[in-house]
């Protein structure tokens, strides 16, 4: 029964939405969280930079098809969907809502959880770690580019120069400097995962608590109804269900292993909370976020519930598959 309920930090998350709602910051207090939470955001990046190890970005170099397989799913799939998705009457799925849900479908895939779920599953890990983490340095590019490309071809505006300047600096240029630093502090930064684990969280629910303090002063709970929130969760779980088929039964039509298929289809059919929440900060800075990001709040607690009874159906099957199909190359 614990598989459907929501982890730690989803409760972390919707007790960060109530505590905005109740008493959202506001004033010059404003400024000063705003500084405080562009510094965070950009320690989170270093350390992923840190953190990554240049031999796992060599290694994702030797299954390519896999990763190509992945990053199709991501960047490629995912996006048709959410274009889709629009043609959703507006007065079905509320513009603001669909904007946000386009966002989703740009964003990079989930790295822990990914990984995480491949390893249950009795998937090939390395390769889940190779592909989750290209698929989160490629974001750093793709997603504003889609952004931008996307959001134009609908009407929903672009990236600006601006939107641009603040992800090199408060995304990109960290993560960089991270990768510098990698050799000398990297195998001290991954020794320490559980006392660091806490700046990746905390910087997160510090965006979650500015975006909703902006957005609960702007009427956010006036302006989408119960019905609303019903239709972009239902709406999120058909994506979900057909990125996962996709990945699933996809991967096998093109001849990939069991193991090869289990990490297709964890990492091709998630969405980062931990980059996109970041990366809507830098991309619709100035702009009202409260509604873009709650699609990726909710698509994240969907993902988790969904892909832990899927890994654990894989992992029952796990001895008697392996017995009888040998892996391909």
């Amino acid at each position: 029964m614990r598989r459907y309920l929501p982890d730690t930090f989803t409760l972390l998350l919707l007790l960060t939405v109530l505590l905005a709602s109740v008493l959202p910051i506001q004033g010059d207090a404003t400024a000063w969280f705003a500084i405080a939470t562009k510094v965070a955001v950009g320690l989170v990046f270093f350390l992923h930079g840190a953190r990554l190890s240049r031999d796992v970005v060599i290694a994702g170099f030797l299954h390519w098809r896999l990763h190509l397989a992945i990053l199709a799913s991501t960047f490629v799939l995912f996006p048709l969907i959410g274009l889709a998705v629009g043609f959703v009457p507006s007065s079905v799925l509320p513009p603001a809502l669909y904007t946000g849900i386009l966002f989703l479908c740009v964003l990079p895939s989930t790295v822990q959880s990914s990984i995480a779920f491949t390893s249950v599953a009795g998937g090939n890990v390395p390769a889940a770690i190779c592909s989750a983490s290209a698929s989160n340095i490629f974001g750093m590019f793709l997603t504003p580019l889609l952004v931008g490309l996307l959001f134009s071809a609908g009407g929903h505006g672009g990236v600006s120069l601006d939107a641009l300047e603040q992800i090199l600096l408060q995304l990109l240029a960290p993560f960089i400097a991270g990768q510098l630093l990698q050799p000398w502090i990297g195998g001290w930064i991954r020794a320490r995962k559980g006392l660091l684990a806490p700046v990746d969280r905390g910087s997160i629910l510090m965006v979650v608590y500015l975006a909703f303090s902006q957005a609960v002063t702007s009427g956010l709970w006036q302006t989408f109804s119960l019905t609303d929130l019903g239709v972009l969760v239902a709406i999120e779980v058909v994506m979900l269900a057909a990125v996962l088929a996709v990945t699933m039964f996809g991967s096998r039509l093109l001849g990939f292993n069991r193991a090869d298929e289990i990490a297709i289809t964890f990492c091709g059919s998630k969405k980062s909370l931990a980059s996109g929440i970041p990366m809507a900060s830098a991309i619709f800075a100035g702009q009202n976020i409260g509604a873009i990001v709650l699609p990726v709040m909710l698509f994240h607690q969907i993902q988790l519930m969904a892909c832990a009874v899927i890994a654990q159906r894989y992992a029952a099957r796990k001895e008697p598959d392996a017995i009888a199909e040998p892996a391909r190359t």
